[in-house]
């Protein structure tokens, strides 16, 4: 498929029938550009190497471990009371990643709530993100701070744009970046150009899904054919990350490639 236009499969959401290796020959299959996961580190990373390789595709993002999710964690990375758990799962997604070529390791921020001190809540994972730009620096890596909203994750420490931006200066370092995912920003805020173009030099990957059903992105209140073009008119050269839940099977939901493209 030749395209301008750069397409992941967010295989935290896509084919979740399969075991990751299975799932990015499926993505390859289909005609993604790349892929992207959550958090592959069930499995051996040469394995998720050597299967990048088979299909050519790069894994161009990662998360940091969300922490424990029967408890409720969604990262960990500002609670004041977690620090050393917060550098354990940076040091294992870098470490993670460096093996498997990726260029981005989302930080979690996780959930703060009203409870815990919210200013320590920032310093601590400003310090956080310094860290691990410092373990990334050696290995071309960037980090990724993604506003989620809080509707979905109730008390997400970075539940908006604005927290997220405030963060990014205030770290000052090049290679601490915004994950621009259009369904979260939508739902928080509206107006996704706006946000776009005042956060041009600072995003370091997108992520699509329809809105407001988090579903294949040809439907819905975004029209991603006049997005697309928007973003590449301001310089927009990275991935596009197809992270939505299909409204019935992966498969049978991707003919939304060709009509928007």
């Amino acid at each position: 498929m030749t395209r301008s236009i750069k397409l992941s499969a967010n295989l935290g959401f896509l084919w979740q029938q399969y075991p990751l290796p299975e799932a990015i020959r499926a993505a390859a299959k289909a005609g993604f550009d790349a892929v992207e996961c959550h958090w592959p580190f069930e499995y051996d990373s040469s394995l998720i190497a050597d299967r990048l390789n088979e299909t050519g595709l790069p894994m161009i993002a990662l998360n940091t471990q969300a922490g424990n999710r029967e408890k409720g964690d969604f990262g960990v990375s500002a609670h004041p009371n977690r620090v050393n758990e917060a550098r354990e799962y940076i040091d294992q997604a870098i470490e993670y990643a460096a093996k498997i070529n990726t260029q981005n390791v989302h930080v979690m921020s996780g959930k703060v709530p009203a409870t815990l001190d919210q200013t320590e809540a920032k310093h601590v994972f400003i310090d956080n993100l310094i860290y691990a730009t410092n373990k990334a620096k050696s290995h071309d890596i960037s980090i990724l701070i993604e506003p989620i909203n809080r509707f979905d994750v109730p008390d997400y420490f970075v539940g908006d744009i604005f927290i997220a931006e405030n963060i990014i200066k205030s770290v000052g370092l090049a290679n601490v970046k915004l994950m621009f995912d259009c369904y979260h920003i939508q739902t928080i805020h509206g107006g996704l150009k706006q946000h776009f173009m005042r956060n041009i030099d600072h995003i370091g990957h997108i992520q699509i899904a329809s809105y407001p059903h988090r579903q294949e992105p040809d439907l819905g209140d975004i029209d991603y054919a006049d997005f697309f073009r928007y973003v590449s008119s301001l310089g927009y050269e990275g991935y596009f990350g197809a992270e939505y839940q299909p409204r019935t099977t992966t498969d049978e939901g991707l003919d939304w490639m060709n009509r928007i493209l």
